[in-house]
């Protein structure tokens, strides 16, 4: 594992490599699963302010969920996710034609109609953080959904930490993602002298 300031970082993030196709999985992280996507409580409050740009990208069951729930609900642990169509799918899936799930928040951003462009934990996909009091666990999160994902990182030799490059910055910093990197390189140097 490696430490970087107040977070301890699963070695799977910096081993493992990984690239989504959505042509093979059809977004099916966002309609599989017993719970919502985890929500920052500070997602909250902005996901209730632009909830009106986002509700024309939604399926109309999503916004009848919403309607009832609000914008976010509790998981199984007690934590803030987004509520579920069918106790399924998250309430702000959007149906493409060709039958794949994209998020109708991800939509309204790319479309210039918001500047949030979907919950964090979304963007970091397939890297999960639990926060503790005195540091945040940043894992990997295997799912089958997935596999794709690993194999296509494979075949293109993309490490999980460099495809998620954006979202890490967003969720700790430049600096935090400039010292990861200075990490991994020290890392495989070691192992590459090892071999």
């Amino acid at each position: 594992m490696l430490i970087v300031q107040n977070t301890i970082i699963s070695d799977d993030i910096v081993d493992s490599c990984f690239a989504c196709d959505l042509t093979c999985c059809k977004g099916q992280c966002c309609v599989e699963g017993d719970c919502g996507a985890p929500l920052d409580k500070d997602e909250i409050p902005v996901l209730e302010q632009i909830l009106p740009a986002v509700l024309p990208y939604m399926t109309a069951a999503g916004r009848d969920v919403v309607e009832k729930t609000g914008v976010w609900t509790y998981d199984n642990v007690w934590e803030p996710c987004t509520p579920l169509v069918n106790k399924r799918e998250c309430a702000f899936v959007a149906w493409g034609e060709d039958g794949t799930a994209y998020c109708a928040i991800e939509q309204a951003y790319r479309n210039g109609e918001t500047n949030f462009c979907k919950p964090v934990s979304c963007h970091l996909y397939p890297i999960r953080v639990d926060q503790y009091d005195e540091f945040a666990a940043v894992n990997y999160h295997r799912w089958d959904v997935c596999r794709n994902a690993s194999q296509c990182g494979a075949a293109s030799g993309v490490p999980l930490y460099r495809y998620l490059r954006e979202p890490l910055i967003r969720k700790f910093g430049r600096q935090w993602y400039d010292e990861l990197l200075a990490q991994c390189q020290k890392q495989q140097s070691m192992s590459s002298n090892e071999a």
